[in-house]
């Protein structure tokens, strides 16, 4: 628990060395609620293909809010990523199993937070509430 608090502390000593903290740390936060929500509307769609749209649909979301926001996305789609590869090496070994989806997802998140249009990634037939 204290190493990670010692990170997240450093990543943002660097994210906002050169910015002001307020609308930095307020931009984190709304760039989080929509990294949430993306995951939430993700989860209640249960629409197979969508994966990859409301990754990138997420993190679209969030760069719009700022540099706070962008940097939230980054954090939160790499620690997914990461923390989903570590949970696929405790359950199939070192197979490279979720390999290929893991670079498909941080695509898409890539995607997102350059403000491309997330809708590139939005598969037929997903109902227009998403």
């Amino acid at each position: 628990m204290k190493l990670s608090t010692v990170i997240i502390f450093c990543f943002l000593i660097l994210g906002v060395s050169s910015q002001n903290w307020g609308p930095f740390l307020r931009e984190a936060a709304q760039g989080a609620k929509d990294m949430w929500r993306a995951y939430s509307d993700m989860r209640e769609a249960n629409y197979k293909g969508a994966d990859k749209y409301f990754h990138a649909r997420g993190n679209y979301d969030a760069a719009r809010r700022g540099p706070g926001g962008a940097w939230a996305a980054k954090v939160i789609s790499d620690a997914r990523e990461n923390s989903q590869r570590v949970t696929d090496l405790f359950k199939y070994g070192n197979s490279g199993h979720g390999v290929g989806d893991s670079r498909a997802d941080q695509k898409a998140n890539e995607h997102g937070r350059s403000g491309r249009d997330p809708n590139h990634f939005r598969p037929a037939g997903l109902p227009n509430k998403y």
